[in-house]
């Protein structure tokens, strides 16, 4: 990716707000393209304080790990969800659920409430 064209922010905003045609602007600030002319406005507006910037998340600490939740199979052969994570979820008495063996583990997927 080509590096951005550096150019003089003020002078930049001035001459859009002048209400001057977007081809002379951009001979003048030897701009190519018309998104390269509205790109580098937008930089200008920005750095202005004008237009709020954009937060990435990319590139910000990952969020902390959640509270592990294991489950454990009893004598019968049963899985007990405790309450509080079935709360947690949103789920409610009767709700169904289809469970399937994928390569991850196991897919538990909500189907209907009754």
């Amino acid at each position: 990716m080509p590096r951005k064209k550096k150019v003089n922010f003020d002078k930049l905003i001035a001459a859009v707000e002048s209400d001057q045609p977007s081809k002379d602007i951009m001979a003048k600030f030897g701009i190519r393209t018309l998104a390269q002319l509205k790109s580098l406005y937008l930089d200008a507006l920005t750095e202005k304080g004008v237009v709020p910037a954009i937060v990435s998340t990319r590139r910000t600490k990952a969020a902390p790990p959640q509270k592990s939740k294991e489950l454990k199979v009893n004598k019968r052969g049963s899985m007990i969800v405790s309450r509080e994570m079935i709360e947690e979820m949103g789920y409610r008495i009767g709700d169904m659920f289809s469970v399937r063996k994928t390569a991850a583990g196991v897919s538990l997927k909500k189907l209907t409430s009754e």
